[in-house]
């Protein structure tokens, strides 16, 4: 099994990314309706290229993470969310996931942060078992926080120190 590659996003990633994001879309992660077109541009001013890592396999696009600010509070820079993350439906189970976590963690540290955080849906339990496996852990439930597919629906607060 290749080892994934994992680089900084270019802004000539857009589209590929915008692909890859529109495909991967499940009721299991996302909260937003299913994107119909016209598609928005994956980078904006609020997820800057310059805030994203993304996975290749065998020069493929495999994967990728957006690495942000957990708020824009200067008292809150130590501290750096994971807002997204996705891994193309081929790429799976070739450790493409954990590799971006492991990279998001180093990319954190580099910036001076001391924890990394992130919200996962309750049901998705396979990300929830990924994240514990890489020293995340619970933090704080929000009760039936999202109302998705006629479901209440947890929204799962984890994080870890760097």
């Amino acid at each position: 099994m290749p080892t994934p590659h994992i680089r900084p996003a270019r802004p000539g990633d857009d589209d590929a990314l915008g692909r890859l994001d529109r495909a991967t879309w499940s009721p299991l992660h996302a909260v937003q309706p299913r994107p119909e077109p016209p598609y928005a541009p994956f980078f904006s001013e609020r997820d800057p290229a310059a805030e994203c890592l993304v996975a290749e396999v065998d020069g493929a696009l495999a994967g990728y993470l957006r690495l942000g600010t957990a708020t824009p509070l200067a008292c809150n820079a130590h501290v750096r969310m994971i807002r997204g993350l996705a891994v193309a439906e081929e790429a799976r189970g070739q450790g493409v996931a954990r590799a971006l976590l492991r990279a998001a963690g180093e990319e954190a540290r580099r910036l001076g942060a001391r924890r990394l955080t992130l919200r996962v849906l309750a049901h998705n339990a396979p990300a929830r078992a990924l994240y514990a496996s890489e020293g995340f852990a619970v933090e704080g439930i929000l009760p039936e926080e999202f109302f998705l597919d006629g479901t209440y629906v947890d929204d799962v607060f984890m994080g870890r120190f760097l």
